[in-house]
């Protein structure tokens, strides 16, 4: 690049806040279906550790998605706003 004139600085994206924004909510739903997948475990059907994990992995993959929802539509939103 610098043997071609070229300014490697100039390559770099600036970071986006709405990605940041996603991997926000899919971290936070993740956490959420953790805490809800613990607490319907342990107080709601008083399951064994067996049979405990599909429902963990179910509750990680329902929130995580709802957050990617979430955030699918903040940046609708924020995108209509901009092309105004």
């Amino acid at each position: 690049m610098i043997e071609k004139g070229m300014d490697p600085g100039v390559q770099k994206r600036p970071a986006s806040p709405l990605g940041s924004l996603k991997w926000g909510l899919i971290l936070t739903g993740v956490g959420l279906g953790l805490l809800v997948a613990f607490c319907l475990t342990t107080y709601v059907l008083g399951t064994t550790d067996d049979q405990s994990v599909p429902i963990y992995f179910g509750m990680i993959g329902i929130c995580g998605g709802l957050g990617l929802v979430i955030s699918y539509f903040f940046e609708s939103k924020s995108l209509r706003e901009f092309n105004k």
